[in-house]
């Protein structure tokens, strides 16, 4: 880019930073992360919140909007959050995992530049270090589509936008559960299940009431934020009009209720047409044990309608059996992509001809419980990972090396001795990457993540999944997420088109799981030169840790901030932060 030219965007960027108005393409927010004493089931815990907020704040923003996300720790203990969904494209060192970022020292501060690059969408963000989602620090993303872009949405603008964030909850505190974990002793049946942060309608008096008002309809976004559980979401008298999964538009279907994974977003439209009154909101568990002991452990809430003559009354609208894992599978195999409509562009979702595209690389990831040294851990294909001293994108940068070696895992189980393990994966740019989730275990479901990339869900089957079972593969219209849920006993297929190069996580959404070690990476690069398919570089805000500690500028070390949103940062920062962005959208 030429020198006049660049002068001009910084020019640009400068009055961007003073701009007020609503399409402006950046947008600061300034959070503070912190304890806080709740007690959403009745008993007095120390929670995670972010700017006083349980859940956080949710993040509001628009397609290829730069997002300035200032996130101070004021925790006694690091602090990372990522951001489920969103793809980063091209920028792993904003993906806030162990192998990508060091986390935020205590009493310090980092910020993060996220930009939806042609994304839409329902996503949540939440802390990936210290055990610390069990004890909140989550909060929902949500991405609209630009008024200008040409797309059409394939329904109405509802009349309001509810964002509703179910999982379920410990009343011990994060650190006593991960103390737990650390000495091999698993967590046992929650307590409770939360909606938005508050217990049930008939075992709290501070639960989660919705007011909405009659004969209007509403979008709402439910996201499973919990540790380990498999939710059964419905709302009494009210049918869930499914209409988008993880920035995929649905074909729209009506569900009286339906099955949300761990990790997992869904978006419904909600006619409000009932009778003038209240109705139970429920988030019940599946896939768990005996279900006389589980029954307690369902979350309530409260439709409200504002016009409402009577308060909700008789048993709960019942859900599918705990047991039934059929029901979710016939489920999960109805939803269906709208081959139609755009997305983030104008262009039908239909347009990319998937099915019709060459698998140039495989990988069947197996998941096992295994005992290394004496100690409970969770594996793939053998090897429970085993989470660098020095995060992998740095120690590229300064050309360590010995903390992983690339490719040594294998692309499927095999006979080895479980062991510990920082696993990288190799996979080629522009090609066309399968990957089989298999599920050994015949009494759990499981939960899975890619992040930097939405994958097509193009099959689902019991027992052990063969090459010949490709030809059962939705080929036409699957939708693409980034979180899978993975059956008992059962396979999960995904197809991914790799165009994002970076270093991207693959793990497992159950909490327990991906502390213990249910996780890879994979390393996405182009050889060529192409400018637009090259990783952003190193920030200038990085955080150094490991065997890079001493990097850390010794003038501040990411100290405390304190101002406003925009005097936080330095006007150099600003610029860098901004500028980077704004050049990403140029490329892309």
């Amino acid at each position: 880019m030429a020198m006049p030219r660049f002068l001009l965007l910084i020019l640009a960027i400068l009055g961007l930073l003073h701009s007020s108005r609503a399409d402006a393409p950046i947008s600061f927010f300034d959070w503070v992360v912190s304890y806080e004493t709740r007690a959403p089931l009745g008993v007095k815990q120390q929670v995670i919140v972010i700017n006083g907020m349980f859940p956080g704040p949710v993040l509001n923003t628009t397609t290829n909007r730069i997002n300035i996300v200032n996130v101070q720790n004021n925790l006694d203990e690091p602090f990372l959050l990522t951001w489920d969904g969103i793809q980063n494209r091209r920028n792993a060192w904003m993906d806030g995992v162990a192998a990508t970022n060091c986390p935020i020292p205590a009493g310090q501060n980092f910020t993060y530049n996220i930009t939806a690059k042609d994304q839409i969408g329902s996503f949540f963000y939440w802390p990936t270090t210290m055990f610390q989602r069990a004890a909140g620090g989550v909060g929902s993303v949500r991405v609209n589509p630009r008024a200008a872009s040409g797309v059409r949405v394939p329904f109405a603008p509802p009349d309001g936008d509810i964002v509703v964030m179910i999982g379920d909850w410990y009343t011990r505190s994060h650190k006593e559960l991960r103390a737990s974990l650390d000495r091999g002793v698993l967590l046992g049946m929650p307590d409770g299940v939360l909606i938005n942060g508050k217990g049930a309608y008939n075992r709290t008096t501070d639960y989660e009431t919705i007011p909405v008002r009659r004969d209007h309809v509403y979008r709402f976004r439910v996201t499973n934020v919990g540790v380990s559980t498999t939710l059964n979401f419905r709302i009494q008298g009210h049918q869930l009009n499914l209409v988008e999964t993880e920035g995929s538009y649905t074909v729209q279907q009506p569900y009286d209720s339906i099955d949300i994974f761990v990790g997992q977003s869904y978006s419904f439209l909600l006619n409000c047409t009932a009778n003038a009154s209240d109705y139970y909101i429920v988030a019940s568990p599946r896939f768990v044990g005996n279900e006389t002991e589980w029954a307690n452990i369902t979350g309530v809430g409260v439709l409200h309608y504002l016009d409402s003559k009577a308060l909700v009354n008789g048993p709960l609208p019942e859900g599918p059996s705990i047991y039934d894992g059929g029901w979710s599978v016939n489920q999960a195999r109805q939803l269906r992509r709208n081959l139609t409509t755009g997305a983030a562009r104008p262009n039908p979702q239909g347009s990319f001809h998937y099915g019709q595209i060459n698998v140039t690389q495989t990988f069947v990831l197996t998941s096992t419980a295994v005992s290394i040294a004496g100690k409970r851990r969770f594996a793939v294909n053998g090897f429970s990972f085993e989470v660098p001293s020095t995060p992998l994108l740095l120690a590229d940068e300064y050309n360590i090396t010995g903390l992983y070696k690339l490719n040594s895992f294998p692309e499927k189980a095999g006979s080895v001795v479980p062991g510990l393990q920082t696993s990288v994966v190799n996979a080629t740019y522009a090609g066309f990457l399968e990957i089989v989730f298999q599920n050994p275990d015949n009494n759990s479901v499981q939960s899975w993540h890619v992040d930097g990339y939405a994958a097509f869900v193009v099959g689902y089957g019991p027992g052990q999944w063969t090459e010949n079972d490709r030809g059962q593969y939705n080929k036409w219209d699957a939708v693409s997420r980034s979180t899978v849920q993975v059956f008992p006993g059962s396979w999960t297929a995904i197809q991914i088109s790799l165009d994002n190069v970076g270093l991207w996580n693959i793990r497992s959404e159950d909490l327990v799981r991906h502390y213990l070690g249910q996780e890879i990476y994979m390393f996405v690069n182009d050889p060529s030169d192409n400018i637009k398919n090259t990783a952003f570089p190193k920030p200038d805000n990085v955080l150094y840790c490991g065997r890079l500690a001493n990097l850390a500028p010794l003038s501040s070390r990411h100290r405390k901030s304190s101002g406003t949103q925009a005097a936080k940062l330095s006007l150099t920062t600003l610029l860098t932060l901004a500028s980077a962005a704004l050049l990403s959208l140029l490329w892309l």
